[in-house]
């Protein structure tokens, strides 16, 4: 059961409610799956007296009627839904947005079981028994580090073998096979590769760049996206061409790269 405040320090919090959007700004929308209707209720709740917008669904087959009707900015998913995995939901998710997604588990996962959720495209995870303070914040932290506007007026498009970056567009294409989907975390970790082609990168760096917060998972998290990185991009990501370890310092993206500023190219 979810650790929350007690009924009184809850109506507490509902006249501290507080609201961080800029003037004139829309409600942050969160979509909840969660056959647990008492879960279900008092996220709602609390979400609400936030200054949030939130929908709460049971199951997939609701999820993604919402999905396709309204404009959503975060994506909580409970990975025990009875007869439905979890986990299925936030594959198919991430394979086709970079929407954040936040776990909730029954119990304390296992490292292997957040590698799983991470190479799937997972952002964050949370497991009960959690305050609702902390799930509020890491609400906001998904919603901060969400990379869909940072760059919504850069120009530049990244060329690399036979791959474009585009960052106006968030767009990665290739000439042989079409647009390959990249999640939030993907993008930001390409994007730092290109900027500083055959640069070795830290682990430390490269989880400021990616955005990846959970603390958790520190080390695994870079080696995770990196992972998938190169199931994108490599012919072979066993024998990577592009993508390479630098032993004990981090990893580099050996390859030229060229840079065009909405139509002037530069190496």
């Amino acid at each position: 059961m979810i650790v929350h405040p007690s009924r009184e320090n809850f109506s507490s919090a509902v006249n501290k409610g507080s609201d961080f959007r800029l003037k004139g700004e829309p409600l942050k929308h969160v979509l909840l799956v969660d056959d647990d209707v008492a879960m279900r209720h008092l996220i709602i709740e609390y979400l609400t007296i936030h200054a949030f917008k939130v929908t709460a669904v049971a199951d997939s087959t609701q999820f993604t009627r919402v999905l396709s009707s309204a404009t959503v900015d975060v994506v909580v998913v409970d990975l025990n839904l009875g007869r439905e995995d979890g986990l299925e939901i936030v594959r198919n998710l991430a394979a086709k947005s970079d929407i954040p997604i936040i776990i909730i588990s029954g119990d304390r996962l296992e490292e292997t079981d957040k590698v799983v959720a991470l190479e799937l495209g997972a952002s964050d995870f949370i497991a009960k028994p959690f305050s609702i303070r902390e799930f509020l914040a890491r609400i906001r932290v998904a919603l901060r580090v969400r990379p869909n506007v940072v760059r919504s007026k850069d120009r530049r498009s990244f060329c690399f073998t036979d791959w474009t970056l585009n960052l106006r567009q968030r767009r990665l294409m290739s000439e042989a096979g079409g647009e390959v989907k990249l999640t939030a975390g993907e993008f930001n970790l390409l994007l730092a590769f290109l900027e500083k082609p055959r640069d070795v990168l830290s682990r430390e760096q490269l989880l400021i760049a990616s955005r990846v917060r959970d603390e958790e998972v520190y080390d695994r998290s870079i080696d995770v996206l990196i992972l998938r990185l190169r199931r994108k991009l490599e012919a072979d990501p066993s024998s990577p061409q592009l993508i390479k370890t630098a032993r004990g310092a981090g990893y580099f993206f050996d390859a030229d790269v060229q840079v065009s500023h909405g139509g002037t190219m530069a190496a």
